[in-house]
């Protein structure tokens, strides 16, 4: 390793000032790959990746990725490999039927969380995660059903038809702006390239009428072992598990005259590429902005010049997009929003692209796209400074150390994804232990220049596409291309001048404040914490855990809220958050307290809820000095800036202006007429709110929540050390102002609709569509049962509608069903159900959707159903467990409710029989509160 650290400090300077980076790339040295994961291939072809660890504790993730996706599709093809995909839960030779479902489901593995799989232009992947491996018997069936996914479906006539509706369904939800708009552009962006029709929902009338041995032709040439690979993370034994692969995946035969996977190339382009497309339901101006270049061959990633690569253009992107959004905070910002970084170019994998994306004021889209060019260009000609350069830097090695502290706390989850791309991309796997080590060799070695000369490779004269996306919408005035490119002229044409950081040197806090004392040390019966009574009133309440070695999660509040405003200030309640913080804090813009804490992870947010004022925030514990100082900034030193609430007020219009046009916006707007009863404090922001907001009041009312910090309950939750925080604690909280105020939440009367209530009305959109949403509400009491009791019945619903309404009846790709308690203004319950289906199916559905509910109100449920949800549940209360957040929040709950709702979440889950169900059902359901609100968007006539 040594030997290695030494080649490349020697190398890096030649590596970018001669670039010749695939030359030189392949002379440097290999990336490590980490011991701690056994890679072995079978003799068939397939690619297996194995890996012990113990979080969560006793449970394994099962994955195989496919070399295959939407691009091998021939035009009578198009929409088999997404297709293929659904058919993988619809009967394998092991688990024929619905069986796969079931026995995950019977172990605690929910459909669509837990066990689920996409298609993407050019790879399948499909997941069992947290699968509960106490026993050898899960850990054999999940690799049966991988080893089935792989070459043993059975792909029978009933159940592809079937899938057909569910799959039309699929794509009627899916049919957005966005999806046309891409459709359109695909063809102009990748001219006389397979890329030009390739997106994986395919076409609805070939997936409604290919014949069944198109698609099992289709499974037979792609899904075969030399294009496969199996990644299993977990609590589980390695030999074990490599043993077990080995035998049940051996039988699989290699491919013999194997189609070749080609991986299609992308053409040059030396005049720019403008495309110009609109739609009648996107609600803002978009710019995509691409400077393509070549990618890294896969070959070429095993070694660190790629990692260095990486490493470059990621703080290329961080600097740049610091000035992007420095931009954006002036008085009159040229865009709404603006984003830059290097990555693929749109859906091919063999062309990469320096891509920025711009959000642009209507009627302003040469301003947006002649600024965001103006900085990419100014970046390419002058390069960053050596300040933003340390800051990137600086940041970059600070995330860096966080993810090395937490080497041993990491979850499945994040190395099976990293397993996965090192499959289908060859992405290097060094392990965080290998890669801390290598770049805090290489980074103090690699000079700004370096990445200067790097910015000047991503963006050239060449190989420019700009695509314009806005509403098709009277009143808007489009550029024409020729518009557009004599934009980019002038910009290429323009004398700019370098960047110049203006960067503060001051503290955070300049005067240190006086302190309180904790004058009161206790242990407390709340889950556990020790409370501080501090002597300005404030309490705080610790938990040390040991789940994360870099974290510390904190939450503060106080009753009161904007429920204590009137009505009559509306429009200042809706945007009271984003303004009261636009300005910073202390001496410090956002722009400059971005700067200044950089390197840090540490930050504290402010916010005021309808029944609370709130401070949120999460930290290093070697950063809890400036998470406190931040706090203490947020209660006295919010910062005005009228530039920024010009900007905010700019840009938050622009935002809104074209919501109206996006059909789901008039269906919430309906729902929250109808559900509310017209409160106006229960409606959406809309541009016209925008200029009725007073930035003075806004900040009075701030100033009016936070000054009394006497009445707050602080909560730490992390890797905490008590003695070494509690000076800090003394200083930053126990120095905040106590007024001895002594206040509450007031009700203001958002009470929920009661009886029955239909509504149906007539959308005109794009798409042929009805989109249904049923809401339930009445009295309940708010206790942990009973919380339980609401989950059951949300996922008990979810599990029927899964079954009869997509399965049975291919009536919608999904029922969304969630259901709460509310314990203020008073003990209540709700429960909505969405979701989208053809006009001429809606009624039926509805007879479902409505029977089941009084199925499960009258009888209750199947002790089948019950144990499925009852083991999620309690598998999903043991992973909650382990984590910060969740003990953040039971401790919140308990403060503000006066609820425990974990002790004793076993024994009552346990204990709940079907009777408690049928009761529980029937008691909400019984009250007759139901809202129904149906949207229909027609057959358009011909």
């Amino acid at each position: 390793m040594k030997h290695l650290f030494l080649t490349c400090k020697v190398a890096f300077a030649f590596f970018f000032c001669a670039q010749t980076s695939i030359t030189f790339a392949q002379q440097m040295p290999p990336v490590p790959v980490d011991t701690k994961v056994r890679i072995g291939k079978l003799e068939n072809g397939l690619t297996y990746y194995i890996r012990k660890n113990n979080l969560p504790e006793k449970r394994a993730d099962f994955y195989i990725a496919q070399k295959v996706g939407a691009i091998q599709e021939e035009p009578s093809q198009r929409g088999l490999a997404h297709f293929l995909e659904h058919m993988c839960f619809n009967g394998t030779k092991h688990f024929p039927g619905s069986q796969l479902k079931e026995y995950l489901e019977s172990i605690g593995v929910k459909f669509g969380e837990n066990l689920n799989a996409y298609t993407s232009v050019d790879e399948t992947v499909y997941n069992i995660s947290n699968v509960p491996v106490h026993r050898e018997g899960p850990i054999d069936s999940c690799l049966l059903i991988l080893h089935d996914w792989s070459n043993d479906l059975l792909l029978e006539e009933k159940e592809i038809d079937k899938e057909r509706g569910v799959i039309h369904e699929e794509w009627r939800t899916r049919m957005s702006a966005n999806q046309r708009l891409q459709e359109k552009a695909l063809p102009q962006m990748f001219p006389g390239s397979k890329y030009a029709d390739c997106l994986p929902i395919g076409n609805m009338d070939v997936v409604d009428n290919f014949k069944y041995q198109t698609l099992r032709d289709y499974y037979e040439t792609w899904y075969r072992p030399d294009l496969q690979g199996i990644v299993i993370v977990g609590d589980i034994d390695v030999d074990q598990v490599e043993a077990k692969i080995k035998k049940i995946f051996s039988d699989i035969p290699a491919p013999t005259n194997a189609k070749e996977r080609v991986y299609y190339p992308v053409n040059n382009n030396k005049e720019p590429i403008v495309i110009i497309e609109k739609d009648k339901e996107l609600p803002n101006v978009q710019l995509l902005i691409f400077n393509k270049h070549d990618y890294t061959p896969l070959e070429q990633k095993n070694n660190l010049g790629y990692v260095v690569e990486n490493y470059a253009k990621s703080l290329i992107s961080n600097m740049l997009n610091a000035r992007l959004n420095e931009l954006v905070q002036t008085a009159n910002p040229p865009y709404v929003f603006a984003q830059s970084g290097d990555e693929e170019f749109f859906v091919a994998k063999t062309k990469d692209a320096f891509t920025s994306i711009v959000i642009c004021k209507e009627n302003e889209v040469e301003q947006g796209l002649a600024a965001a060019l103006r900085e990419v260009e100014r970046a390419r000609r002058f390069g960053f400074t050596e300040s933003e350069y340390n800051r990137a830097k600086s940041e970059y090695l600070r995330h860096l150390e966080s993810a090395y502290n937490e080497r041993d706390k990491n979850k499945n989850e994040s190395y099976v994804q990293q397993y996965v791309r090192h499959f289908l991309d060859n992405e290097p796997i060094p392990g965080i232990e290998n890669e801390y080590t290598i770049l805090n060799q290489i980074a103090p070695a690699i000079p700004v220049q370096a990445l200067n000369q790097m910015m000047q490779s991503l963006v050239t004269d060449s190989n420019l596409v700009v695509a314009l996306f806005g509403p098709d919408k009277e009143g808007i005035k489009y550029p024409e291309k020729e518009q557009l490119l004599d934009v980019i002229t002038k910009v290429k044409a323009e004398e700019l001048t370098a960047y110049v950081d203006k960067v503060s040197n001051e503290p955070l806090v300049a005067n240190k404040p006086k302190g309180g004392k904790i004058v009161k040390t206790q242990n407390n019966s709340i889950l556990g914490t020790t409370e501080l009574t501090l002597s300005n009133g404030i309490k705080v309440y610790l938990k040390k855990t040991e789940f994360k070695a870099d974290e510390i999660l904190m939450k503060g509040f106080s009753l009161g809220g904007s429920s204590l405003f009137p009505d009559t200030e509306i429009a200042n309640i809706m945007n009271l958050n984003d303004v009261a913080a636009v300005g910073g804090l202390g001496k410090f813009s956002t722009t400059e307290l971005e700067k200044v804490l950089a390197g840090k992870k540490a930050s504290a947010s402010a916010s005021i809820g309808d029944k609370t004022e709130a401070i949120n925030g999460s930290c290093s514990p070697k950063d809890f000095e400036t998470m406190m100082q931040l706090t203490y900034l947020r209660f006295t030193e919010p910062r005005k800036d009228l530039d920024a609430f010009s900007s905010y007020k700019t840009r938050t219009k622009a935002a809104l202006q074209n919501q109206e046009l996006q059909p789901m916006v008039t269906l919430v707007d309906s729902i929250q007429q109808i559900v509310y009863n017209k409160h106006p404090r229960k409606q959406r922001l809309k541009a016209a709110n925008i200029d009725q907001i007073d930035y003075d009041k806004i900040l009075s009312m701030y100033g009016d929540r936070f000054k009394d910090a006497g009445d707050f309950k602080f909560i730490f939750v992390g890797n905490i050390e008590i003695d070494s925080i509690k000076p800090y604690i003394e200083l930053y909280l126990g120095s905040l102002p106590n007024l001895k105020r002594k206040e509450t939440f007031k009700d203001n009367k958002t009470y929920f609709k009661k009886g029955l209530y239909k509504s149906e009305f007539i959308k005109e959109q794009e798409a042929v569509k009805a989109s249904e949403f049923v809401f339930y509400n009445g009295n309940c009491s708010y206790n942990l049962k009973n919380n339980i009791l609401m989950s059951m019945t949300e996922q008990i619903l979810t599990l029927l509608y899964t079954e009869k309404v997509r399965e049975e009846e291919g009536g919608t790709y999904g029922v969304y069903v969630s259901g709460a308690l509310d314990k203020f203004p008073k003990e209540s319950y709700n429960l909505q159900i969405m979701f989208d289906t053809d006009p001429a199916k809606k009624d039926k559905l509805m007879q479902i959707i409505l029977g089941e509910i009084q199925q499960i109100a009258d009888k209750g449920t199947t002790q089948e159903n019950l144990s499925k949800v009852k083991e999620f549940m309690l598998k999903k209360h043991t992973e909650n467990q382990k984590e910060n957040g969740y003990w953040l929040g039971q401790i919140d709950e308990m403060l503000f409710t006066g609820s425990d709702m974990s002790n004793e979440y076993v024994n009552i889950v346990n204990a709940i029989s079907n009777a408690d169900i049928q009761k529980f059902a029937s008691e909400i359901f019984s009250q007759n509160n139901r809202v129904e609100i149906s949207m229909i968007s027609p057959e358009k006539k011909k």
